[in-house]
């Protein structure tokens, strides 16, 4: 309470709040992470790989960009992670990321029922956003200007499949 007798509009978090963050972050997540390998698969069947890439470790400059976040971070400390860490350290930033940004949702969402899809649709445009914002700076991804409006549609599909999940299971489990 503030002096004047009003609450502040700031607000604590509860703690189902932040479960059903965590929780809608890995629908989300999740979400996102099929339709992705669902888009990688198509197009791996339309070009099947030679052995010598099926067989080969993993190049940082083929790394996805969350491995490559999480090696700046390690470089940072004074460590340089191994090629071989490539898969780990993606998954690890990929789904800490998604599920961070999801609890950010829901702590920032005051009314998780009103149009998730519409919400949701948002979020995931600001996620997209979010991510040329800070990864651009990086030398992680080009300006977005500089890919071709495929590429521009694919990663912002997902981010958008990505935010209706979040916003969806938010509201779902706003209504418990």
């Amino acid at each position: 309470m503030r002096e004047d007798g009003e609450e502040s509009r700031m607000r604590t978090p509860d703690l189902g709040t932040l479960a059903r963050g965590i929780v809608a972050g890995l629908a989300g997540t999740a979400v996102m992470t099929a339709a992705q390998m669902v888009v990688q698969k198509a197009r791996s069947r339309s070009k099947p790989p030679a052995d010598e890439e099926r067989n080969a470790a993993p190049r940082w400059a083929d790394a996805p960009a969350p491995a490559k976040v999480a090696r700046k971070i390690a470089h940072v400390f004074g460590v340089d992670p191994s090629r071989d860490r490539i898969p780990l350290l993606t998954n690890v930033m990929h789904w800490g990321y998604g599920i961070s940004l999801g609890t950010a949702y829901s702590i920032a969402d005051r009314r998780p029922r009103s149009h998730p899809l519409l919400r949701g649709i948002g979020f995931g445009l600001g996620a997209w956003a979010a991510a040329y914002a800070e990864l651009v700076p990086l030398g992680i991804y080009k300006p977005p200007w500089r890919y071709d409006v495929k590429t521009l549609a694919t990663e912002g599909s997902y981010h958008v499949t990505y935010g209706v999940a979040v916003a969806g299971a938010a509201a779902a489990l706003a209504r418990r």
